[in-house]
């Protein structure tokens, strides 16, 4: 059984939708609700690694992808979270599960203003500590 379907068994109902872009590329969506269980059987359960982790401010919505790869077989696997509140964006870390989350999750929280519940040391990364709060640099301004 090739990565595909293990993750399509292993996830089953919390795939929301699936889109193979390219031979070695593939999205899918999940709820928010499930990145920390899903994380788990990716990392854990099918030994994948997380590349990175990016994240969009899109008109009426928040949009993260958390990038995996299958490195024995050069395939990448994006999940991509949907966060429909724009005043209060959040959503499970990870980071307590992969602590090489921390700082993504950190850079994230810093220049989107997402936050990540259960983060062990949410603060500034990249930012001077003066820099005003709630002023996030990557938001788009209206």
């Amino acid at each position: 059984m090739d990565m595909r379907d293990r993750i399509k068994e292993s996830l089953q109902d919390k795939i929301k939708d699936w889109q193979e872009k390219y031979i070695k590329r593939v999205y899918f969506s999940i709820d928010k609700k499930d990145i920390f269980e899903v994380t788990q059987v990716l990392f854990r359960g099918l030994e994948l690694r997380l590349i990175t982790i990016s994240a969009t401010d899109m008109p009426d919505y928040f949009e993260i992808i958390y990038h995996f790869s299958n490195d024995p077989a050069g395939e990448i696997y994006s999940v991509r979270v949907t966060l429909a509140d724009k005043l209060k964006p959040e959503i499970q870390s990870i980071t307590p599960l992969l602590p090489a989350a921390e700082w993504i999750e950190r850079e994230t929280w810093e220049m989107l203003g997402i936050n990540f519940k259960g983060h062990p040391n949410l603060k500034k990364l990249l930012l001077n500590e003066d820099w005003p709060e709630n002023d996030y640099p990557l938001r788009n301004k209206k």
